[in-house]
């Protein structure tokens, strides 16, 4: 079975043997021994193309979720068997998870109760620091991440963009704006220590229409962003679960168009994961396929 779903995702025998470490005629025997179970062909083949018979495909949509609960349930039951003990640091910019971080953690304490979880913010200066230092064993943090010695796992939060702006800004009480229409605002600018592409994505340094966008003062902590934004020293694009968790009365959100949305996803550093973060992944992956998918504002 575990053949028959990777060949129905790759649809290429040979990409097939490679992630299943076989041979390509052992992925042919085995789909074949499978096709004569079932009595019908699970795959249309040529020379050139594989695809999925309608029975095959009917079969992938069926099997496919439960799969995913088997190797779910396998290893939840080897965390429990390893004992995943002691303390597991886990740090987040901004909101983190948002509304998903009270079901994660309950769901990993459930899980592993033997494992303590301690949370750190991140700061703007260097976000991704403490992740390569080992002070947090994994991060909360906006995409993109584009680091060799990173991996970004599961998305948790994916939402649109809203613009802060003091209260009495001429802005301030626009329904929405567009990101042609800042290229005459400040800006801030970027800190030491986070990524140039990772600042250019939330603050791009030219409009759509390649108007410079003029950026002043950098910011080092979130908190410092938003007592900047409202004593007017600047704007700032933020993700909209800001509005939510850091309203304040001397600064007011606009919807921004024409911007990508904003993802918030769990970080790690690449390679082998403990068994501690290992644990940690799977439940927040557990979590948002719970949730239907990464939380929405």
């Amino acid at each position: 079975m575990e053949t028959f779903l990777t060949l129905a995702e790759e649809l290429h025998f040979g990409r097939t043997a490679e992630r299943l470490l076989l041979s390509q005629a052992r992925v042919s025997q085995t789909l074949k021994k499978l096709e004569r179970k079932i009595g019908a062909p699970l795959f249309e083949r040529t020379s050139r193309v594989v695809r999925m018979s309608p029975l095959g495909r009917q079969l992938y949509e069926d099997v496919a979720p439960l799969h995913a609960q088997l190797e779910a349930a396998v290893a939840r039951a080897k965390d429990a068997a390893r004992g995943v003990e002691g303390e597991l640091h886990v740090g987040f910019l901004g909101s983190g998870a948002g509304s998903l971080t009270a079901s994660i953690l309950a769901t990993f304490r459930e899980r592993c109760p033997g494992c303590e979880v301690t949370m750190r913010e991140a700061q703007f200066r260097d976000p991704l620091g403490a992740l390569r230092a080992g002070e947090v064993d994994l991060l909360f943090t906006c995409l993109p991440v584009q680091e060799p010695d990173l991996a970004v796992g599961p998305v948790v939060i994916e939402e649109p963009r809203l613009l802060a702006v003091p209260l009495g800004h001429p802005l301030a009480g626009r329904a929405s704006v567009s990101l042609e229409e800042l290229a005459g605002e400040t800006f801030f600018g970027v800190v030491n220590g986070a990524p140039a592409y990772w600042w250019d994505f939330h603050v791009p340094p030219r409009t759509p229409g390649g108007r410079e966008i003029r950026r002043g003062q950098a910011v080092a902590t979130f908190q410092e962003l938003m007592t900047l934004v409202a004593t007017g020293q600047g704007i700032s694009p933020v993700i909209a679960s800001v509005e939510r968790y850091y309203a304040r009365p001397d600064v007011v959100f606009v919807p921004l168009r024409d911007v990508p949305a904003a993802e918030v996803a769990l970080i790690h550093r690449a390679g082998a994961v403990p068994p501690r973060a290992a644990a940690f992944i799977r439940a927040v992956a557990d979590t948002v396929t719970a949730n239907g998918g990464p939380a929405r504002f």
